[in-house]
């Protein structure tokens, strides 16, 4: 697929989603993080989009697991040949050794670096170096990041959240909750088994809060509802419910309210002159929880402070994670 010459690569390994960007190239692959594995041999029979597909729908031999968990790896194993396919497969297969830059939430311990750095040199990497995830956010949202001026960054992804004030290079004050994508779906399965004695999958979920969701309450009045099928908890049967809009911001209300709290705290915490930088350019949305409706002016209402989406934000952090391949050199030294 690629020629030799591709040998440094960012990769966003996400819960939900994982990206690789090649240097040179920009990003060339954006794939679930799910793997399908026969759970008698072993094996693993599919990974990614092919994997994602078969969540809900496997044999018993068969079961699809996301190895990522609230940002960290929850399946070593899993996690390393996981990383090793779309290694490969980025590279078109041909066994060079890259040297790989990946992104970790801002909260995790060294422990969980570590086992990040072990599983991409397992994977087939040469190095392996890490960059916190609203570090990156900020440099793919094109933030000034080195500049001496405050820029603020809120990188909502399936399994944290990332909040984090950046000024002259660095991490200024961060706010890292396991609080974000995932747990707004498994808010909409509960609420959904609860009003409708209906079991939804997490596919389901998903797709209801991409469709429907909304970070206001009030706002959600405006969106039409929308059919959705499971089965039937009493019959066992399937079934067919319709949602409003207005149930689903209800039921992912605990969660955006956990975002806006760790903004205010973020905020809280910084300088005087960052925040008045913050005043002046506004706060910006990463990841894939920055497409959820209204989530930017209930963020604005709650921290009296403009707030907007970056241009692609799911693209960010895999962005920011290339970007800083340049400075590669200079991490090798530390």
């Amino acid at each position: 697929m690629f020629g030799l010459g591709a040998k440094n690569i960012g990769i966003d390994l996400g819960t939900a989603n994982t990206l690789v960007y090649v240097d040179g190239k920009g990003i060339v692959l954006h794939e679930p993080s799910v793997v399908a594995k026969n759970t008698q041999s072993g094996d693993i029979i599919a990974v990614g989009e092919e994997a994602r597909a078969m969540i809900g729908r496997t044999p018993a031999n068969v079961t699809a697991i996301r190895p990522m968990k609230d940002g960290v790896i929850a399946d070593y194993d899993t996690t390393a040949a996981m990383l090793k396919y779309f290694m490969e497969k980025a590279l078109g297969g041909n066994g060079a050794h890259p040297e790989v830059m990946i992104c970790v939430p801002s909260g995790v311990t060294e422990v969980e670096k570590r086992a990040v750095i072990d599983a991409a040199k397992v994977a087939g990497a040469k190095e392996a170096f890490v960059i916190e995830e609203p570090y990156a956010a900020a440099i793919g949202a094109g933030l000034p990041v080195m500049d001496p001026t405050g820029s603020m960054v809120v990188d909502i992804g399936g399994g944290t959240t990332d909040v984090a004030t950046i000024s002259l290079g660095g991490i200024v004050s961060s706010r890292s909750i396991r609080m974000a994508g995932d747990k707004m779906d498994e808010a909409v399965i509960s609420y959904v088994r609860q009003q409708y004695n209906l079991l939804i999958g997490e596919r389901t979920a998903e797709d209801i809060k991409m469709e429907i969701g909304s970070a206001s309450i009030e706002r959600a009045k405006e969106i039409d509802g929308m059919t959705i099928r499971g089965r039937d908890l009493l019959t066992g049967l399937p079934k067919t419910v319709e949602v409003t809009a207005v149930d689903i911001a209800n039921a992912i209300n605990e969660a955006v309210l956990a975002i806006i709290d760790a903004v205010k705290e973020t905020l809280e915490e910084t300088s005087p002159e960052i925040a008045a930088d913050v005043i002046d350019h506004g706060i910006v949305l990463t990841g894939g929880g920055a497409l959820l409706k209204h989530l930017s002016e209930v963020i604005s209402d709650a921290a009296q402070v403009p707030v907007f989406i970056a241009q692609d934000p799911l693209d960010c952090v895999a962005i920011g994670t290339g970007e800083s391949l340049k400075n590669i050199e200079v991490l090798k030294k530390h």
